[in-house]
């Protein structure tokens, strides 16, 4: 009846994983107990749980972000500890656990982390900054959000019930195939990804609609802020890559669940195929992550340099060229695969001619600096680190792009390093650089700038003590995902490696803290203008928190920064320069628990289907279903937002702004 699932899924045999799982089914307990006595749900279910508006699913994204960033960091310490321990010695990490491990962080890093992340600041700011209400299609806004909750539960389920996989965290055949992984670890990684990839395409193709066809009125291309631009292009890898990884992973399930012979050794299969497919999304992947980030990057150094950014079309065309490029540089993951000289030097050549339109980028945001009155703020901090590490990541990865040097340093702890250099120092950088900045505008109040500047610095400086010693063993020839090692000549560097690593944790902890802090203190953190930063684009001219309808009235863009120039005009003659409005009723989509219960079915699916379990894949199969007609037959998908409601908001956020132009500059 319960398929393979019994009682010894249950890890009782193995101390630590039964610990954490005890630790974390306890604590979520905790939560749900508080919030019910507190009374909470009411208000969680309404405003959160069902909401269709684009900021709260985008600050939702970024919490699932963060909660999964304390997840896999912990599986970082294990890793560091283990090998820092591991010294002729066996640890005190078993094998098959030490596999889960390294397998588990790089999934969840990658696709719980860095995805939801990048994907929360877009789906937060780019309706904003577009000066529009909403995101093209709302309610599969949610659906996506809650599908990829989805996937990070079922890979975490795995701690406590059943195993991960053991391939690390892009399953390679013919490891990944049923012969060689005949337990539940790789169906856990596969449906885990399957079902949250299915959300993020909905979010692709929701964002790109939503550039393409929902821009304010007179908000040409090339009058959009370069985040809408880089937000498009990573919008069009998703929904270009992702059905790639979604049809190589049901090939896989294909082999495990039917026998079929895809990329087995035997019958005609071909594991090579398997690379081939995967790092056609896998490439294309890392630029899905770093694109958003660099707009971030434009945004925070043109803010916080008080000018605009330098030379914006350029870094439209180096957008757009990154965004072609990335499909281009796919076999640079495995020149040892004996492709032969001709090919390798094809995919070495596109790989290093990547690096020029990044470059452009570079200078570009050297060149905004130059000359600006730049304030060091912490958003500014992150963008300047940066540009640092992502530099010398971007070398090292030129390094990696010559065949010759690849086949010396494949699969070694320099490429670990460098993988690192690029997505911590591009990636993560840019994700806390736009959480600092527009936390601001989606909570009403900022954040401690000594804490979050303390944070900035240990990250910083724990990036590279963590990361310079894998460069250097990597170097030296330790290969990645070992157990324990008996070289005595790289025990120091990863003893370095791990102090590192604590560095980073001491970052971590602050960040908590500031956010602690900043919540308790909130009141006197508040800026009633809703423009902290002395922002340059449309987000900065809504009220903070923004109303659910965003803008009051739907901006008329008649140039290149628009809200710039409006404030700046009223700077010069010390009052509004806009008439009030004449304040209309606003329609809005309504809240729609479609999401959440899809989802809830989604899980049930998935973990029915994990276990084989296959009455109940019918079943959540059937109610999925029924949720979405269900959907389909609602008579009011609108309500309205009466005109007073609307003039009330729109009121106070001119009497804040009109107050502040009177008031002395400081």
């Amino acid at each position: 009846m319960f398929g393979y699932l019994t009682w010894h899924a249950i890890p009782f045999d193995q101390p630590i994983p039964l610990a954490a799982g005890a630790f974390v089914v306890l604590f979520i307990l905790g939560v749900l107990i508080w919030v019910w006595a507190k009374g909470y749900i009411p208000y969680l279910w309404r405003e959160w749980l069902t909401s269709v508006d684009h900021k709260r699913i985008g600050i939702m994204y970024c919490v699932l972000a963060l909660v999964m960033l304390l997840r896999g960091f912990i599986d970082a310490l294990m890793m560091r500890s283990q090998q820092a321990l591991a010294f002729h010695a066996a640890g005190y990490l078993p094998p098959e656990h030490y596999d889960q491990i390294f397998s588990a962080h790089g999934t969840i890093m990658i696709f719980f982390v860095a995805m939801p992340f990048v994907i929360g600041l877009m789906n937060f700011a780019v309706p904003l900054q577009l000066g529009v209400r909403d995101v093209a299609f709302p309610t599969l806004n949610s659906v996506g959000f809650w599908l990829t909750c989805v996937g990070a539960l079922l890979v975490n389920l795995s701690l406590v019930v059943g195993e991960f996989a053991r391939t690390g965290w892009l399953p390679y055949p013919p490891l990944s195939e049923l012969a060689y992984s005949p337990g539940v670890g790789v169906d856990y990684y596969l449906w885990g990804i399957q079902i949250s990839g299915i959300g993020t395409l909905m979010t692709g193709i929701n964002l790109v609609t939503t550039i393409l066809k929902m821009r304010a009125p007179g908000m040409r291309y090339m009058r959009m802020p370069v985040f809408c631009w880089t937000s498009l292009a990573s919008s069009l890898l998703i929904v270009a890559a992702f059905p790639v990884l979604t049809a190589t992973l049901a090939m896989l399930l294909l082999d495990r669940y039917l026998g079929f012979h895809f990329f087995t050794n035997t019958a005609g299969g071909n594991p090579m195929m398997f690379m081939n497919l995967i790092w056609a999304w896998g490439h294309p992947e890392v630029y899905i992550l770093v694109l958003p980030a660099f707009g971030v990057y434009s945004e925070v150094v043109a803010t916080f340099s008080g000018k605009p950014l330098f030379g914006y079309r350029s870094m439209v065309i180096a957008t757009m060229a990154i965004c072609i490029l990335s499909f281009t540089v796919w076999l640079h993951h495995f020149f040892t695969m004996g492709a032969g000289a001709d090919v390798n030097a094809i995919f070495g050549i596109a790989s290093m001619l990547i690096a020029i339109p990044t470059g452009v980028k570079i200078y570009n945001w050297l060149f905004t600096m130059y000359g600006g009155r730049v304030r060091f703020s912490s958003p500014m901090l992150w963008a300047i680190g940066f540009m640092v590490t992502f530099v010398i990541g971007g070398m090292t990865g030129v390094l990696l792009a010559a065949p010759p040097a690849d086949f010396v340093l494949h699969n070694s702890l320099f490429l670990v390093a460098h993988f690192h250099n690029v997505i911590i120092g591009g990636v993560i950088f840019g994700a806390f650089a736009g959480y600092t900045y527009w936390f601001p505008k989606a909570f009403g109040f900022t954040l401690d700038e000594r804490l979050g500047k303390a944070a900035f610095w240990c990250w910083f400086v724990g990036f590279y003590v963590a990361f310079v010693p894998l460069y250097v063993v990597g170097l030296e020839g330790m290969t990645r995902r070992m157990q324990h090692y008996d070289r005595p000549e790289w025990h120091p560097w990863l003893l370095l490696a791990g102090l590192g690593a604590l560095i980073i944790l001491c970052g971590i902890a602050l960040q908590v803290a500031q956010l602690a802090h900043s919540i308790r203190t909130r009141e006197r953190r508040r800026e009633p203008t809703g423009d902290p930063w002395d922002g340059r684009s449309l987000e900065w001219a809504t009220p903070s928190p923004p109303p659910a309808f965003n803008f009051a009235v739907l901006p008329n863009v008649t140039r290149e920064e628009p809200y710039w120039s409006i404030k700046q005009s009223a700077r010069e003659q010390m009052r509004l320069t806009t008439a009030e409005p004449h304040y209309e009723p606003i329609e809005m989509p309504r809240n729609s628990p479609v999401g959440f219960v899809t989802a809830f079915f989604a899980a049930i699916t998935g973990f029915s289907l994990i276990w084989h379990i296959w009455w109940l894949v019918v079943l959540g199969l059937a109610c999925a279903y029924i949720t979405f007609v269900a959907f389909a037959w609602r008579d009011v998908a609108e309500f309205e937002i009466p005109a007073a409601e609307v003039a009330r908001i729109d009121r106070a956020n001119r009497q804040a702004r009109a107050d502040s132009l009177r008031e002395p500059a400081p």
